[in-house]
């Protein structure tokens, strides 16, 4: 199996193909991920880890990469900030927001997957991730029934319940 640890900082894998602009200890391949193509070959790879990525570039056009080097049935995992997260805003660099429906506009079938020339086939796991550290101790009841299925996933992001703000989007996209 191989597998692509796409703008992996300072988290080396052990297995994986580490990627990264900066050239750290452990990087295999230094490649901004905004300078498409990547340097892979179509269909490459089996699987894609992707976290706290995303938010820092024009992600599009790096889905469609990833699109393109993974396998049939290949599994791209992504991990952004929920547009709910005070980190979403802190941060100078970040230039998108995620919510829970972000994602599906690049799932063959959605109303509007007509906008991009590639589709993944599903979506494995849409999971909203709340902050688990002391003090937090609601979101460990909030986490599971936000997410319980995706209507109490909608319903999260469109109440008054955004106050207790979310951490992360995790999303498991099948190609």
């Amino acid at each position: 199996m191989k597998r692509l640890n796409a703008g992996c900082g300072s988290d080396i894998r052990s297995g994986w193909t580490n990627l990264d602009k900066a050239n750290l200890p452990g990087v295999e391949i230094v490649h901004d991920l905004s300078n498409i193509p990547l340097p892979f070959h179509a269909e490459e790879f089996d699987e894609i880890l992707c976290r706290n990525v995303l938010e820092h570039i024009d992600y599009v056009p790096v889905l469609g990469e990833f699109h393109r080097i993974l396998k049939p049935e290949g599994r791209l995992t992504i991990e952004v900030p929920h547009f709910t997260s005070k980190d979403a805003y802190n941060d100078p660099t970040h230039r998108r927001m995620f919510g829970v429906n972000t994602f599906r506009y690049f799932v063959a079938h959605h109303f509007r997957s007509y906008y991009f020339n590639f589709h993944f086939s599903r979506i494995a796991r849409a999971h909203i991730a709340f902050d688990k550290r002391p003090g937090y101790l609601y979101n460990y009841v909030l986490e599971p029934l936000v997410n319980a299925n995706s209507r109490t996933q909608n319903f999260y992001e469109g109440s008054p319940l955004r106050i207790f703000p979310a951490a992360n989007m995790i999303v498991v996209l099948i190609k």
